[in-house]
């Protein structure tokens, strides 16, 4: 009988399941790795008003209005810092008309959300150089930022008028006039004297960087504290970014073993 057993098996031998590849896993939701930042690419608004056949400044409302629904998933995430692009320094090369309808758009948008802000618990800070703005923006800035210091739930950090390498720029100039003063040595230099005069060193480094919209790049975003982060990219454009875009991403990274230059997971 053992015999016949044994041919059985290798005429007819048993099909094994293949092992499901660790990017197919699926994550139950009570087991997804949360980060602590997040950053995103507020990224496609103007093509999505292409798309419809209605102005660029259609685009940018509705991606407005879509950060507040990302600012209530963190929120329901449980994530602390949000950081998201809203306009770069090289923004300013667009046309005149368009600028100024986001610089308006960015002051109605606060007018319009700050109880709810406040009522969902959300600190608003903003990252970027200040000289240049419209005075009626750094005044909703400085409103924005007085008033909601005592929220803890979340911090939703704006990158206005932000470069990267500006950034990075402009903590060279703070560590060279403290050396120029003489309260720092050339010596005393180092990563971390650095990171401390960042725009906002007391923020985290990002964990997962989103960009929607099906570009692949970094656009001078956060080029220093992005050196770690896990990135994601999705073909859709920021307005019609969902609560199932960033479970999906969420998921990803949580698949994904950080080994910030060490050994794998083994």
């Amino acid at each position: 009988m053992a015999r016949w057993t044994q041919i059985l098996r290798m005429l007819f031998p048993v099909r094994r399941q293949p092992k499901q590849p660790d990017s197919e896993r699926q994550i139950a939701p009570e087991d997804l790795k949360i980060p602590v930042h997040l950053a995103v690419f507020m990224d496609g608004n103007g093509r999505w008003a292409t798309q419809r056949g209605l102005p660029r400044t259609a685009g940018h409302r509705a991606g407005a209005e879509n950060l507040q629904n990302l600012c209530r998933m963190c929120g329901r995430y449980g994530i602390r810092y949000v950081t998201v692009y809203a306009f770069s320094t090289e923004n300013w090369s667009r046309p005149a008309a368009e600028v100024e309808a986001l610089m308006e758009l960015f002051v109605e948008f606060f007018h319009r959300y700050d109880r709810e802000l406040e009522k969902e618990g959300i600190r608003v800070r903003f990252s970027g150089e200040r000289a240049g703005l419209p005075e009626p923006v750094l005044a909703v800035m400085a409103q924005a930022e007085q008033g909601s210091l005592h929220r803890k739930k979340l911090q939703l950090i704006i990158a206005l008028n932000y470069g990267g390498r500006r950034e990075i720029v402009h903590a060279c100039r703070q560590l060279a006039g403290q050396v120029r003063d003489g309260t720092m040595q050339v010596d005393d230099i180092d990563e971390q004297a650095l990171s401390g005069a960042l725009y906002l060193p007391d923020v985290p480094d990002p964990d997962l960087m989103i960009r929607p919209s099906g570009e692949l790049r970094l656009s001078n975003f956060l080029l220093w504290q992005s050196a770690y982060a896990e990135l994601w990219f999705a073909h859709v454009l920021w307005p019609d970014f969902s609560d199932e875009h960033l479970a999906a991403a969420l998921a990803d990274y949580t698949r994904r073993d950080r080994r910030y230059g060490g050994l794998g997971k083994t």
